[in-house]
């Protein structure tokens, strides 16, 4: 696959203060800032994404466009439960463009479980990514049915749920009661058109949100994506008492 690979002197590296797995590298030349993670296999990229190296260091840059973590971050997220050496249970992993971000997060100590229903996209995830790091590992399933692959994860320290159904808040919590630990912390994009396309995508927001505390969730962020996403909020929460 072409990418885009800078070889340039002229980027300052910051990294993120309260997420120190996430970088900002910012042009000396126009000013622009590009969110980034740190490739931790050098030399490989996997959707065409700018690589720039800066000081013997390779990064690849996450778009907020292509990325729902990514635009919240931008849109200053403070709670980001994803850190080195954690197990990660991803729902609606795709063919694996955030997903590989997270890869880049966690390290070659920490674990992600990528589950998807769709044959084409697993494929996809299998062949270009899940079979080129170790700690990636792809689960062919339904979401809404949890105990069907429920030997097949630990318990883990945080889900990230990304899937396009109506049910989704109820797909999370399913999936949190099976597979979070006492601790444990949930990542939630909400997707409001998938959910009732004829309310307002905050109504539906306080919906969601309003169940998953009702169901013992502690809600402790929650932030609209636009402009990178529209109708579309990022919610974090903690199980309660934790």
């Amino acid at each position: 696959m072409r990418t885009a690979l800078a070889e340039k002197a002229e980027f300052t590296v910051k990294q993120n203060p309260a997420f120190p797995s996430i970088y900002y590298l910012v042009s000396a030349g126009d000013g622009r800032t590009r969110l980034a993670t740190k490739n931790l296999h050098p030399g490989q990229r996997f959707y065409g994404e700018e690589v720039i190296h800066i000081r013997g260091e390779e990064y690849r840059v996450w778009s907020p466009y292509r990325s729902k973590i990514a635009a919240a971050l931008l849109r200053d997220l403070h709670y980001l439960p994803i850190r080195p050496g954690i197990d990660l249970l991803y729902l609606g992993v795709g063919s694996g463009t955030t997903c590989s971000h997270l890869s880049d997060i966690v390290g070659s100590s920490g674990r992600i479980f990528g589950l998807d229903f769709a044959a084409r996209p697993m494929r996809d995830f299998l062949e270009n990514l899940a079979k080129r790091r170790e700690n990636l590992f792809p689960i062919l399933a339904d979401a809404r049915e949890p105990g069907s692959y429920r030997i097949l994860v630990p318990e883990v320290d945080t889900i990230y749920c990304d899937v396009a159904q109506q049910n989704q808040t109820e797909i999370i919590i399913k999936n949190a009661d099976t597979f979070l630990s006492g601790s444990g912390w949930i990542l939630y994009a909400v997707k409001s058109r998938s959910i009732d396309a004829t309310k307002k995508p905050y109504s539906i927001y306080e919906q969601e949100i309003a169940t998953l505390e009702a169901r013992g969730y502690r809600v402790r962020e929650s932030i609209d994506l636009s402009p990178y996403e529209l109708d579309h909020a990022m919610v974090v929460a903690q199980k309660a008492g934790a």
